[in-house]
């Protein structure tokens, strides 16, 4: 099944000359869903995780897809102020300034193996410092999954070499 098919193409979003690549429509299709859920099934039945975490806020809906498909447990990666308790934190630079990403202080509670899921994979900042975050947390990263690729970005070089990275959907 060729999944391009569920990517919508949104020119100009979030700003001009920016081409998103929304996965709303394979969200909205079953069928579509389901392949998605069944290929990164197979990447977690290499890796052997204990936990999926999900890099807000589409990873949300990829990693609880993927958790339970898998019936795994979930960990989510929030933005600043959206995690009660302790928490850990990472900052970490964006094109124009810096943003930071969180996970509970608890999360990584006996060195869980780790896989880390989002929607796309563009520059690698936000993988790269979800990555970061699961180590300094204690858990142990065993790799990234994410639905599309945005190739000629080179996120993947910005993620650890000694973990597998796989992405569903290549765009150049």
């Amino acid at each position: 099944m060729d999944l391009h098919h569920y990517v919508q193409d949104i020119p100009d979003f979030p700003k001009p000359g920016i081409l998103f690549r929304d996965i709303s429509p394979m969200l909205r299709d079953p069928v579509g869903w389901a392949e998605v859920m069944d290929r990164l099934g197979v990447l977690c039945d290499s890796l052997k995780p204990d936990l999926i975490v999900g890099i807000e806020a589409r990873g949300f809906i990829v990693g609880m897809g993927l958790a339970t498909h898998k019936k795994l447990g979930f960990v989510p990666v929030r933005k600043p102020g959206k995690l009660p308790g302790k928490v850990y934190g990472i900052d970490y630079a964006l094109e124009y300034g810096t943003d930071r990403l969180e996970i509970h202080a608890d999360a990584m509670r006996g060195q869980p193996r780790i896989l880390v899921v989002d929607d796309l994979l563009a520059t690698g900042g936000t993988a790269s410092a979800t990555a970061d975050l699961v180590k300094q947390a204690g858990g142990q990263l065993v790799g990234c999954a994410f639905i599309v690729e945005l190739t000629e970005l080179k996120g993947r070089g910005r993620l650890p070499g000694d973990i597998q990275v796989e992405s569903l959907i290549h765009y150049s």
